[in-house]
């Protein structure tokens, strides 16, 4: 049952994925992904294991040519409580971004998902104009992006990151006009290690979404993971899911990974925004 429900979701969201990228990527997508599934559907009588061991990612038939490395692997982590939300979100963000682009991290909190990004968008060349724009109402939040920063990276690296004390519905106000935003990002809750009673809350999350929508270039992407443990969380899913449902077929694809019997776990939302 596990391994069904998982290659049910790869194919979804690979075929998600495909729509934001080329015809030829879309045609290498499917084709390689096909003959996965072919394969699985038709295992070798002679070799027998475990339905978990054949979808771990130490089994070398599940990393070969599989058409988006390092998503599939941390799928399975996923799907059997070895890896976090945060971590899912990073490897679909790896296939989503590009060196150049400009991201958003709406919601910095103590910097981690800040650091992953500026690797994500930029390289070791000049010419690399990748750039993080991260934002947080809480002082606190960006005097803890900004130590990290401080710890991992060179002046120049720092130079790439931003950091704006300001409510995540305001990020039109620090986006330079006519840019090209590839990602806006949102851990939803309160800070990690800090005052648990400081939230975001539903209003300023939904401004902060149409805002998104607005800012986002066609190939783009807005990633939530969505903390729902603490009071006022479930409402602000409730809100997410909602815009989310919203958005019109033509231009969106969302999803939702949720945990059943874990109601108190994070939930992932990814909304692509098609390319025209």
């Amino acid at each position: 049952m596990a391994a069904g429900f998982f290659r049910a979701e790869m194919s979804v969201l690979s075929s998600t994925l495909a729509r934001t990228h080329s015809l030829p990527f879309r045609k290498t997508l499917t084709a390689a992904f096909g003959s996965r599934i072919a394969m699985q559907r038709n295992p070798s009588p002679r070799t027998r294991r475990s339905r978990v061991a054949a979808f771990s990612s130490s089994s070398p038939s599940h990393s070969r040519d599989s058409p988006l490395p390092g998503l599939e692997d941390v799928f399975v982590g996923y799907l059997f409580g070895r890896k976090k939300a945060t971590e899912v979100a990073h490897v679909v963000w790896e296939k989503v971004i590009q060196k150049g682009d400009m991201v958003i991290d709406a919601t910095c909190g103590n910097g981690n998902d800040t650091l992953a990004m500026l690797k994500m968008v930029t390289d070791d060349s000049d010419g690399c104009g990748g750039c993080v724009y991260a934002l947080d109402i809480q002082k606190d939040a960006i005097d803890s992006t900004s130590a990290l920063l401080d710890q991992t990276l060179g002046s120049k690296e720092k130079e790439r990151v931003k950091l704006f004390n300001m409510c995540h519905s305001k990020m039109e106000e620090i986006v330079p006009e006519n840019s090209s935003v590839r990602m806006v990002a949102f851990n939803l809750g309160y800070l990690p290690g800090g005052d648990k009673s400081l939230i975001t809350v539903s209003s300023s999350t939904l401004s902060a979404l149409k805002a998104t929508e607005r800012v986002l270039m066609p190939g783009g992407l807005i990633s939530l993971v969505v903390y729902i443990g603490h009071p006022g969380g479930r409402e602000e899913l409730e809100v997410v899911e909602a815009f989310g449902s919203g958005l019109p077929v033509s231009d969106w694809v969302c999803c939702k990974l949720q945990m059943l019997n874990r109601p108190l776990a994070p939930v992932l939302v990814f909304m692509f925004k098609r390319e025209k």
